[in-house]
This record gives C-alpha cells, sequence and structure tokens, in this order.
C-alpha cells in the first residue's frame, strides 16, 4: 500500500512539474507576443504623419485630367514579345504622348529630359540642395501580349466600366509610369520646388528583361557617378484579404525579389511510322520528366530570406491564435510554411516554384516524335542557388535520356534594409500612411521580377511597391485576363507619389516616435 501511494504521489509530483513547464512555456508565448516589435516596427508613421506642403486634395478637373492622361496611354498597345520583338509604333506614339499630357514637367527649368535606348525616358528633377543624396522612381511602359477573345472588353480600350478602367498595362505598369509623371506635374503647377534632386525612370522593354531600357538608364547615371539615396520600382501592392487571420490590408514593400532561371528539357529518340511505335517515345519521356517535375517541388525554404519579416511585422495585427504563431516562428516555421504552401499566392513565397510553360513535339499525325522539348521556369527563393537547383531537378527526374540545359538565370537579389534608420524604406512606409492610415504595413518579397536588378551598383536599398489595393481575384488579372485598376485607386497612386516626393525632401529621419519634421 506504501509503495502504491508514493507512486501516486511521484506520479502527482511529475504532472505537476509538466503543467508548470507547460504553463511557464504558454506564459512565455504570450509575453513573447505581446511584447515582440520586430526590427524597423518602432516608427509608428511618419513625423505624426503630418501632411506635406502641399496636400493631394485635388479638384474634380484634376481627377478628370489624370484619369484620360491615363486612358490615352492604356490605347497604346506598347506590347513586347520578345527582345526582338515590341510594337516599335505603340513606343514612338507614347514617347510623343507624354509631353502633351505633362506640359509642366517638359517645360520646366527644373526638369532633364533624355531619351535613352530609342525609346526609354530618364527625367532629372534638380533639387535645391545639392549635399541631399538623390533618389529614384522607376516604372516601364512595355506590356505583355494578349489574347483579346479572351477579354471581355478589348484590351486596349481603356474602357471605363463600374468605377473600374479596364486595360493590358492598368496594373503592370502604366498606372506607375504614368501616376508618378501626373503627380509631378501637379506639384509643379502649385509651385513646388525639391530640395533633394530625384530620378525618373521609364524603361520600355521590362517585361523581356529590361536589358536594352533600364539597364543603360542605369549606365549613364553610373557613367555620371550618381549614387543614390534609394530606388522605387514596381513589383509589391496593398494585399486585401490575402494574409490570413488580418482584418485589414497589408501593404508590403518587397526588400528582395525572387530570382529566375530558366531551363531547357530535352529527348531525342529514333523516329518510325506511328503503326510500330516503340515502347517508348521521346514525347512519353519528357512528359514523364515534366510530370515529375511538377508532382516533386523544390523544398520549403520559410524563415531564411525576407518572408519572414512580413509575418512577423503583422503578428500584433493578427488574430488569436495566428498572433501567437506568427510572434513565435522560431517555435512554430514548419507549421506555418506548411499552410502558406496551399494557396498559390503564399506558396511562391516559401519556396522555388515550378512553371512548365513551352511544350514542343511532334512533326505528323502518323510520324513517331523524333525529338520533344520543353521550358521550365524556375523562380528562385533568395538563398536557393543555381547548382543547388540543377541537382535538385537531376535527381527528380533522374533519366539521363533528358537533357537539360540552361537557358537563362538571374540570381535573386540581396534584401535591402528596413529597420529604423533606413532611410528610403521609412519614407516609403511614411507616405503609405499619409494616404492610407488603416493599411499595416511590412517589408517583403517580390515574386517576379523587375527592372531593379540593373540599378544595383547605383544603391543597395532597392524597394518595390506600388499602392494598388489587390484581392486574391485580382492578383490573377497580373499578365492575365481583363487586367483593371478602379478609378479610385489610381487616383490614390497619383496621391501617393505627390507625398513621396515631398516626403523626400527631409534632410534626415525623425527619431522614432518623433513628431517634428526636419526640412
Amino acid at each position: 500500500m506504501k509503495n502504491t501511494k508514493r507512486k501516486v504521489k511521484t506520479a502527482l509530483i511529475i504532472m505537476l512539474v509538466l503543467l508548470s513547464v507547460f504553463l511557464i512555456f504558454l506564459a512565455a508565448l504570450l509575453i513573447r507576443t505581446y511584447t515582440f516589435s520586430p526590427a524597423g516596427k518602432h516608427r509608428t508613421g511618419f513625423w505624426g504623419n503630418a501632411e506635406p506642403a502641399f496636400a493631394a486634395n485635388f479638384s474634380l478637373t484634376e481627377r478628370t485630367q489624370l484619369l484620360n492622361n491615363l486612358k490615352g496611354a492604356l490605347r497604346m498597345p506598347t506590347v513586347a514579345r520578345s527582345v526582338t520583338d515590341f510594337n516599335i509604333s505603340a513606343l514612338e506614339e507614347f514617347r510623343d504622348y507624354l509631353p502633351k499630357v505633362f506640359p509642366t514637367v517638359f517645360s520646366s527649368n527644373l526638369v532633364h529630359h533624355e531619351i535613352i535606348a530609342n525609346y526609354s525616358h530618364l527625367f532629372t528633377v534638380r533639387g535645391s540642395n545639392d549635399s541631399l543624396q538623390p533618389y529614384m522612381l522607376i516604372a516601364h511602359l512595355d506590356v505583355v501580349p494578349v489574347l483579346e477573345e479572351e477579354w471581355e472588353v478589348p484590351p486596349f480600350s481603356a474602357e471605363e466600366q463600374n468605377g473600374y478602367l479596364y486595360g493590358r498595362g492598368t496594373l503592370d505598369d502604366k498606372s506607375s509610369a504614368m501616376g508618378i509623371l501626373q503627380a509631378l506635374e501637379f506639384l509643379f503647377k502649385r509651385g513646388y520646388k525639391p530640395y533633394r534632386s530625384f530620378y525618373i525612370g521609364i524603361g520600355h522593354d521590362e517585361e523581356v528583361g529590361g536589358n536594352s531600357g533600364a539597364k543603360n538608364i542605369a549606365t549613364v547615371l553610373q557613367s555620371r557617378g550618381v549614387k543614390l539615396s534609394f530606388l522605387l520600382d514596381e513589383g509589391s501592392v496593398i494585399l486585401n484579404g490575402v494574409i490570413p487571420g488580418l482584418d485589414k490590408p497589408a501593404a508590403v514593400i518587397a526588400t528582395s525579389e525572387k530570382g529566375y532561371v530558366t531551363i531547357s528539357l530535352s529527348v531525342s529518340m529514333p523516329t518510325g511510322h506511328s503503326s510500330m511505335p516503340p515502347k517508348e517515345s521521346s514525347i512519353g519521356i519528357l512528359a514523364a520528366a515534366v510530370s515529375k517535375l511538377e508532382n516533386n517541388p523544390m523544398p520549403r525554404m520559410f524563415g531564411q530570406g525576407p518572408e519572414r519579416g512580413l509575418l512577423e511585422h503583422l503578428s500584433s495585427q493578427l488574430r488569436f491564435p495566428l498572433n501567437v504563431v506568427m510572434a513565435n516562428l522560431w517555435l512554430f516555421a514548419p507549421l506555418v510554411s506548411r499552410m502558406m504552401e496551399t494557396k498559390p499566392s503564399t506558396n511562391s513565397i516559401i519556396r522555388t516554384t515550378t512553371a512548365v510553360t513551352e511544350f514542343h513535339a511532334g512533326v505528323k499525325a502518323n510520324v513517331i516524335a523524333p525529338s520533344a522539348r520543353a521550358t521550365v521556369n524556375f523562380r528562385l527563393h533568395p538563398v536557393h542557388k543555381l547548382q543547388q537547383l540543377l541537382n535538385q531537378i537531376q535527381n527528380i527526374i533522374s533519366d539521363e535520356r533528358v537533357k537539360i540545359e540552361v537557358l537563362d538565370h538571374h540570381p535573386s537579389l540581396p534584401m535591402s534594409s528596413y529597420d529604423d534608420t533606413s532611410f528610403g524604406y521609412q519614407v516609403i512606409k511614411g507616405t503609405i500612411g499619409n494616404i492610407f492610415p488603416e493599411v499595416a504595413v511590412a517589408p517583403g518579397l517580390c515574386i517576379a521580377g523587375t527592372d531593379t536588378k540593373h540599378y544595383q551598383k547605383l544603391t543597395r536599398q532597392l524597394y518595390r511597391f506600388i499602392p494598388m489595393i489587390l484581392n486574391e481575384e485580382d492578383l490573377t488579372r497580373i499578365h492575365g485576363v481583363n487586367e483593371r485598376i478602379s478609378v479610385k485607386n489610381y487616383e490614390e497612386i497619383v496621391q501617393f507619389y505627390f507625398h513621396l516626393m515631398q516626403n523626400s525632401d527631409i534632410w534626415t529621419l525623425p527619431h522614432p516616435h518623433s513628431n517634428s519634421s526636419d526640412l
């Protein structure tokens, strides 16, 4: 009996100890949840979210004008199909269009405009204080091809329906290109004179790599010894209803972007008459290889890149229990990673993605195909290296008859800073607060490629963000069917750049939580 009592007593003690450990552990999780503050989150706004000297209270006439100017740009089919296939007449039309709709910008003695590589544009806007390091805003005017028969409206009609403006380029990237110049036009009309010089670069071939437009713009600036404080491009947006557990939109400022690798898979086999088919054909072998790649995604790399900062910055604004999970990624990262891979929009953040984009095979219905070829595009997670990827591809396919060839490769870009002392990030963040005070702001990852890669020698502070408010469905419209933007949101984009140019005139960042400006 004594032994039984002793055992029960021992078991109770063990249970109490375990319960105590669990409660202490739970308390530690909750304390971290409600006290956790990642780097770069201390600034709640931009010197008290004070309005710049010129408020973005556009008149009805100006609102009509900015919309009509965008419509005119959207009606030009500036399609880039390949590095050698452009709609030259549309690019020339766009070149002649800009001075007509932005006369104040083009006539200002503060602005020097240059045509680069025949169709791209470089604007130098001179500030009054040469001691302030300049910054740069970039965009692009080219668009991807369209399948017109799939659209509800003609893709280059700039048709307005139910508060939305439809057209190829509304999201990618004429709203940004036109919005920047429109903001500067309105500022100059109000008598604005910048303190800090800045550049505006508008490329014409971003959709096919930017090796003529943005690359040459960057080369020109580099030859002049230009060093930039920061650069802002397209590449990220305000996500509405996309992040689980977040009851407000999230403005994601991309501090890095994925690289890419395009490979060719090819198989060659003896040909012959289809009446005497071999056991395996080139098409069958290649189809099996492609299927293996699609069914075996690259490993999850969540937490090793900038995607961790996104969730940590949003953790305090998530509903319970997600706020506990995101504030304690040291423990819950594997769980979060598995949750994120269930949706394409978040799966693309946590791993290198695999996309089979082309398949070519066959010469005739009754002839065994002598060869077959497929193109596969991988968007590299920032920590994923080329050789590591190629080794994984070989292991997955595991068939020596499939030849693997790298067609194109660009590594991921280094991560730009986003702490309290990061001038560019904090100016962008503060400007978002000016226009969208209800929106959460966090650093993140751009899952596509942009022109920023060409400007790495001018600055390490490369950011990607346009204040477009997009939900899950809207994201599919980028490069997709029925691309559109709301009229209200385009006005907000112009307002954003209108404030950003003024906010960038500060000399140094105020101290976190400070309400005073430093002009």
